[in-house]
């Protein structure tokens, strides 16, 4: 007999989300919706154990023969949660044409942080013109890149009118070492060079990252015998084939949040709607208007870093369910402050290492006095030990010290000094602390059964005895304490969205979130002055833990909250929903009188007349979408062309400024057959 949601007939999709903390997995059909879903925990060191949970967890429920699925695709938030805790690999930066003084712009030099720059003269000027092009530099620092380094990005000046500068240099680096390189023409049109350096460099960072999890999904594929077609899902909700997102990572921040919110719709059926997205990691807002995902036209922003990928306008912020959670130090009152840093869970840690956790945090509490380091371990996250290369002396030897097995910070650190390293360690992604979270909060208030109960009251009872600035314990009792802390969350949740909005209405900067007034009228403080907000539209909470800190929202943000069945696995759902769509620019300039130059990918080119140009551009552009949207995962797209033409009149006479041709291919992605 068939399971109630089974279909008869007809294609299956399989949906897979990685999160942070969950790996999710859905079956879906266009007749029956969804047929099975699951969760399995996200296995950071092995991806593939996530994966496999969740994806076998919904075979077996739904009964079906593995040859029935017809398309994969997947989700994720890795990218995005990389940048946000300010993970990723080393890499290089090659820099053409630019000098030191621009690493100063878009944040660039707080992005590259320690990782080595090359700069190398050359570039082009904004007519496609080259300078001359030296590669000295690049090619004797290449023997000492390729032991320290897992990639490398290049950026040319005004690469986007001629990048053959960053091509040599790419083929310069490939010939001489085994390092992926990404070049910043092949990720965007638009001119600013530091902030297209910028998403070059972080594009090149999370490489290693999303090629693990595609391989480990494709290894899972391969061992259940499933021959179908691999999708990943991109920032701007739209789909890509699994080998076009190995070369292009960057285009998958914000993946997981596009999907829920094609999810979200599709599960509410609403069209107007704050949505907000709380994970393990990070929280994603987003608005839906009239039906539609509204993009960013300046590039998504993600981790206080504004990059150049096309996304939907959402803005991510470092709280989820797993966020740090600190006290604010000296403050006359008990403050929590929440994130933007993952921990493990101490509940989830103790599962594993319940004794160890449990022992620990026993020991501590007989301290007379209390500490900082209560409560935190460090652990090591089980990435291969190839990505430890480049570490200093000071990282080498701390790092040797971390096992699989958590250790008491206590323990661990004999010097204040030491933090600093161990931070640094953490955000090469090569260690875990663990420490109390609001998922630990949930676990001791008895709303959250998933992990070990035990070791969240223990550390909730280390937090609640920590002092504020009047010399009072932070709580009277470890449930005090987490009341407490799933307040913070509820709160923070609320100014979030306002947060967003405000951005969304143009309000940012005249009424920051952060305002007395928005601050007094969120509190619901009586005075004189009687403030009121709210928002104009009902909110769509997605996340698993949705259904614990959103129950207060309504009373916050004055309006009402819907969580719907499946928003648990609202990302996976999104991701098997959706379409390729590809866009490719060529660009229109004149030089000189009597010449017009189009400028598209690597194509440069001069003619008479201004109709052979536009010709010329429309038939470029459209070659280049179809075949970006072939490489994407679809054979028959839709094209739509349009045109952005700048002209003046001088003394009496029309001239073209310059002239942007944008062709669209839009298309169902390619099925098993």
């Amino acid at each position: 007999m068939l399971p109630p949601n089974r279909p008869s007939s007809g294609a299956l999709y399989l949906g897979i989300d990685t999160g942070g903390t969950y790996t999710d997995a859905v079956l879906w059909s266009e007749e029956a919706g969804i047929v099975a879903k699951a969760k399995s925990l996200t296995t950071r060191h092995d991806l593939a154990e996530g994966i496999s949970g969740a994806a076998d967890a919904v075979l077996a429920e739904s009964g079906i023969e593995h040859g029935a699925i017809k398309l994969v695709s997947m989700s994720t938030t890795l990218a995005t949660n990389a940048l946000v805790e300010g993970q990723g690999g080393r890499v290089a930066l090659v820099m053409i044409g630019f000098g030191a003084e621009d690493l100063a712009r878009n944040g660039l030099s707080g992005a590259l942080g320690t990782d080595p720059v090359i700069f190398c003269p050359g570039g082009h000027d904004v007519h496609g013109n080259a300078a001359e092009l030296s590669l000295e530099a690049l090619e004797a620092a290449l023997p000492e890149l390729e032991r320290s380094v897992t990639g490398v990005a290049v950026a040319a000046y005004f690469a986007v009118r001629n990048p053959e500068h960053e091509i040599a240099a790419r083929d310069l680096i490939r010939a001489r070492t085994r390092l992926p390189v990404t070049c910043s023409h092949e990720l965007t049109s638009k001119l600013g060079g530091p902030r297209r350096a910028l998403t070059t460099l972080l594009n090149a960072r999370l490489i290693s990252m999303i090629d693990r999890l595609i391989a480990a999904t494709e290894g899972f594929l391969a061992r259940r015998e499933i021959q179908a077609p691999l999708m990943v899902v991109r920032g701007d909700g739209a789909l890509i084939t699994a080998d076009f997102a190995r070369t292009r990572p960057i285009e998958t921040i914000l993946s997981g949040p596009a999907a829920s919110l094609v999810g979200a719709r599709h599960l509410t059926g609403f069209d107007d709607a704050v949505v907000s997205d709380i994970g393990g990691t990070t929280t994603d807002v987003a608005v839906l208007d009239q039906g539609r995902l509204r993009l960013d036209p300046e590039g998504a922003t993600v981790g206080g870093m504004r990059t150049m990928v096309e996304a939907v306008a959402m803005r991510t912020f470092g709280l989820g369910g797993d966020s740090e959670v600190t006290l604010r130090d000296h403050a006359l009152a008990t403050r929590i402050e929440l994130g933007p840093r993952r921990l493990v869970p101490l509940s989830l840690a103790a599962v594993r290492h319940g004794e160890v956790v449990d022992k620990a945090l026993s020991r501590q509490l007989l301290q007379p006095a209390a500490s900082r380091l209560d409560g935190r371990f460090a652990m090591r996250t089980g990435v291969p030990e190839s990505a430890a290369s480049g570490l200093s002396n000071t990282e080498t030897r701390l790092y040797a010290q971390i096992a699989d097995v958590p250790a008491a910070l206590d323990r661990l650190l004999v010097s204040t000094s030491q933090v600093a390293t161990l931070n640094r360690l953490v955000a090469r992604g090569l260690v875990h602390i663990v420490g109390f979270t609001p998922s630990d909060a949930a676990h001791v208030l008895g709303r959250q059964a998933n992990w070990n109960a035990a070791a969240a009251w223990l550390g909730a009872e280390l937090m609640a005895r920590r002092r504020n600035g009047m010399g009072q314990p932070a709580a009277d009792t470890a449930e005090g304490l987490s009341e407490l802390v799933l307040a913070a969350v509820t709160r923070r949740s609320a100014e979030m969205m306002f947060e967003t909005v405000f951005a969304a209405d143009g309000l940012e900067e005249e009424a920051p979130v952060t305002h007395a007034l928005v601050q007094r009228a969120l509190d619901g403080n009586r005075g004189m002055a009687r403030l009121s907000i709210a928002l104009d539209r009902p909110v769509i909470g997605l996340g698993a833990s949705a259904h614990l800190h959103y129950a207060g929202l309504p009373s916050l943000v004055g309006s009402a909250c819907e969580i719907a069945p499946d928003a648990d696995v609202a990302n996976a759902l999104g991701a098997v929903v959706g379409q390729v769509r590809m866009s490719a620019e060529a660009r229109i300039s004149q030089p000189e009188p009597g010449v017009y130059r189009v400028n598209a990918g690597e194509l440069l080119e001069d003619f008479e007349t201004e109709e052979e140009a536009m010709a010329a551009a429309e038939q470029a552009a459209r070659a280049i979408a179809v075949e970006l949207a072939g490489r994407a995962g679809t054979d028959h797209a839709r094209i739509d062309v349009s045109r952005d033409i700048r002209d003046a009149v001088i003394e009496g006479e029309r001239s073209l400024v310059e002239a942007f041709i944008v062709a669209t291919a839009a298309g169902r992605p390619r099925v098993a057959s």
